[in-house]
């Protein structure tokens, strides 16, 4: 038995691990067989986290991350959580492989996942010319007309990113304004390869086998028109990754895993959470690693309270 495990391994689940690890604990990080690192292995250029004055990419700080956790002594095991049974004193995680694992404590660092358009063929041409990953797929679409959707942060990096292939990149949002950053949105405009279409949605995609073109309705007016792409690349948000936790932990109205103020406790004893998992407002890196840092302090707080016959039981580090 694990004195604590971290499901998870964005910029929450490793700093967790970094701080649980300096404090002697072993953690143990399931960090996932596919999505190992968390959204930021799909980000270009992080230009706002402290400490890289020049930038860094985002698959290399969160490998440096795990590298850092690692160093201290942390475990990452690359492997999917099927189950959470987080009801007594030892809390039970159970993995794709069928392995069970039990732990003192758990610290939940889901993150978030991409969030869909939800209309008709989307699923069907993921792959095909639809993708929600600039960094993955750019390099498909060389000297092609695409097509991004949104208007905050990450719409604006996207559509920029992908001028590096692109001959074309239409940014399309539902109103007439952005809400990305002032340095997101002057990059976008003064990029002669971007135009934007505004008060519009894409309401249909079209292809057999591979994306050929969308439909727009205008959300004023509600007309409708074509528009031939190559590729379309969804960026309007992300929702919470709580499937692990329905009816087990409380939730927030907005989906969220709901903790007691500042603090990363939830509304059972012994189990964390941190990052995006439990912010639906701010849902930046270094807001989801100090998050990370509260769930380790917290949960060593939690574990030095433990009757002793009960720590006993944890593998020592």
């Amino acid at each position: 038995m694990r004195q604590v495990i971290i499901v998870g391994s964005g910029p929450a689940g490793y700093t967790a691990a970094i701080y649980v690890a300096r404090a002697n604990l072993a953690p143990l990080v399931v960090a996932s067989s596919v999505e190992a690192g968390g959204e930021l292995m799909n980000t270009t250029d992080v230009e706002n986290f402290p400490g890289f004055p020049e930038g860094i990419m985002g698959p290399d700080l969160m490998q440096r991350m795990q590298e850092q956790a690692e160093r201290f002594g942390a475990e990452v095991l690359l492997d999917d959580v099927t189950e959470l049974d987080l009801s007594g004193d030892i809390k039970r995680v159970t993995l794709g492989s069928g392995e069970t694992h039990e732990a003192l404590a758990v610290i939940v660092a889901t993150g978030s996942a991409y969030r869909k358009l939800g209309i008709e063929n989307e699923d069907r041409l993921s792959g095909h010319g639809v993708s929600w990953c600039a960094t993955c797929d750019g390099f498909f679409f060389r000297q092609k007309t695409i097509a991004v959707v949104g208007g905050g942060d990450s719409a604006m990096e996207e559509a920029t990113f992908l001028t590096r292939f692109a001959d074309k990149v239409y940014v399309i949002h539902r109103k007439d304004s952005l809400r990305a950053s002032k340095i997101m949105q002057d990059r976008a405009h003064n990029d002669p390869k971007i135009e934007f279409v505004w008060n519009t949605a894409v309401t249909a995609l079209h292809g057999e086998t591979a994306l050929t073109g969308v439909a727009l309705t205008n959300t004023v007016d509600g007309s409708v028109r074509d528009l031939d792409l190559d590729g379309l690349f969804i960026a309007i948000g992300n929702d919470p990754r709580t499937h692990l936790v329905h009816n087990k932990l409380d939730l927030t109205p907005e989906g969220t895993i709901a903790v007691k103020g500042r603090s990363s406790l939830t509304s059972l004893p012994g189990v964390f959470a941190a990052g995006d998992v439990i912010d639906p407002t701010y849902r930046q890196a270094v807001t989801a690693a100090g998050s990370g840092t509260v769930a380790a302090l917290d949960a060593e707080h939690y574990l030095a309270a433990l009757p002793a016959e009960l720590l006993a039981q944890a593998v020592p580090a």
